[in-house]
């Protein structure tokens, strides 16, 4: 072939010709290349564990982070979620070589504040995982506080605080707490109150005694519950106590201090004679011959005792003179005059000297009664008034009786005295025209200074 034509347009067409057959043999070569398929990420599974204690402590969670095969995941951030006071809380932690993480985490005071979401994010490598965890509760130690008044005035409200915080400072909220009172040998119920936010009750009490007093409560997930230390609460007479004179002897006859009242006035009730009063009368304050029983009313009233306490007295005594010796007494509490005790006469038992209730054994004890079936001390076969059940014997010791036969009863030393408020040696005394007022006559003036008739 002349070779110009090589060289010419013919030539140049079958260059290019190769040139584009071997691109496109690249390009279907290209195409025909499969690239080889990415490797999926690796199963991961999470594990924790903690030892369990109080709220307010750390405790440590141990996270195991390992793929399915159980290999360890090592240099991987765990993340440990939780909600406290409503905030979201974040805490983290890197396993180690072996895959765990061990991270500090305090412990909350409820079950939900401990609830903890552990979870690993996962890596081009590890796929992600996660899982919960409970913190789990323990008791702590603890011991409730109890906080009173020394004492308190008769009548008057006191009130006891308790406070109920672990050793950790955090407070047992929501809890009833029950206030104790001892009696004898038993811890009896006294009030009850729950703590607040604080940890802290206050119950609110109109003491009926001096006494001892403690708070017991149940244990909760919080704290163990211990009862509280007792505090004693000392109950104090409204009124001052009456001052003897130096000397002065004391009854020889001891009794029992009557009920307390808490009635801030005298409150006097007057009622037929119950049956179990009645039973104690027959037979010694009334026999065959006596006033009949619908005759008599029992007067129950309050009245302030030597000391100052305010008490609830009883006394029998005629059905048409109830109403005089109800507002005779309500005098005598409302200008603070005290008695030395009222008890019905019964107490005493049956005197054969006297045929009726034993009114030696009253005297001796200092006691105030009205009605007695009996006979007049030392003048044995005549009646006393008393039998009518219209007379009064107030405050016995300290106003001494002339009797014909025994001659000072109950005693000899308060002949020659006289008192401000309990002894009366004229008839200017406040109690004498405290009674006088009220329509009682103190008929037999100083030969018998404690008979007053109404």
């Amino acid at each position: 072939m002349d070779a110009r034509l090589e060289r010419g347009p013919i030539a140049r067409a079958r260059r290019l010709a190769v040139v584009i057959a071997a691109v496109w043999a690249g390009l279907v070569a290209t195409a025909l290349v499969v690239p080889a398929a990415a490797a999926e990420p690796v199963a991961t599974r999470l594990t924790a564990s903690s030892p369990a204690g109080p709220a307010g402590t750390t405790t440590t969670v141990r996270v195991v982070l390992a793929e399915q095969s159980a290999a360890p995941v090592a240099d991987a951030e765990v993340v440990l979620e939780r909600v406290l006071d409503g905030t979201p809380v974040r805490l983290a932690g890197r396993t180690g070589a072996d895959g765990v993480a061990e991270v500090a985490v305090p412990i909350a005071a409820t079950g939900a504040e401990n609830l903890l979401t552990v979870s690993f994010a996962g890596t081009s490598t590890h796929a992600p995982s996660s899982i919960e965890h409970q913190l789990r509760l323990t008791p702590a130690k603890s011991r409730i506080t109890l906080r009173a008044p020394s004492g308190v005035v008769q009548g008057k409200q006191a009130t006891f605080t308790a406070t109920w915080v672990t050793p950790s400072g955090i407070a047992v909220a929501g809890v009833r707490l029950s206030l104790q009172r001892k009696d004898g040998s038993r811890w009896r119920p006294a009030g009850t109150g729950t703590t607040d936010r604080a940890g802290v009750a206050r119950i609110a009490l109109t003491p009926r005694s001096s006494a001892r007093y403690r708070i017991a409560a149940r244990a909760t997930a919080l704290a163990t519950a211990p009862a509280s230390s007792a505090v004693s609460v000392r109950l104090r007479p409204t009124i001052a106590a009456v001052t003897l004179p130096k000397g002065a002897p004391a009854p020889r006859v001891k009794l029992p201090p009557q009920p307390l009242a808490f009635s801030s006035t005298a409150n006097p009730v007057t009622t037929r004679i119950p049956d179990r009063v009645w039973r104690t009368m027959v037979g010694r304050s009334w026999h065959r011959g006596c006033l009949a029983r619908s005759s008599l009313r029992l007067v129950r009233v309050n009245y302030w005792d030597y000391r100052g306490f305010r008490r609830r007295g009883e006394l029998v005594v005629a059905r048409a003179v109830a109403p005089k010796m109800a507002k005779a007494f309500t005098a005598l509490y409302d200008a603070r005059l005290p008695v030395r005790s009222m008890y019905r006469v019964d107490r005493f038992g049956w005197s054969k000297r006297l045929h009726g209730a034993d009114d030696y054994a009253s005297m001796a004890a200092g006691n105030t009664s009205a009605f007695n079936c009996r006979n007049v001390v030392g003048r044995p076969g005549v009646l006393s008034p008393h039998a009518r059940g219209r007379s009064l014997d107030l405050n016995p010791w300290e106003n001494p009786y002339a009797s014909p036969r025994d001659g000072w009863v109950p005693n000899r030393w308060w002949v020659s005295r006289c008192h401000a408020t309990v002894g009366w040696c004229t008839s200017s005394h406040r109690v004498v025209r405290t009674l006088r007022a009220a329509g009682l006559r103190w008929t037999y003036g100083t030969r018998d200074r404690h008979h007053f008739d109404g």
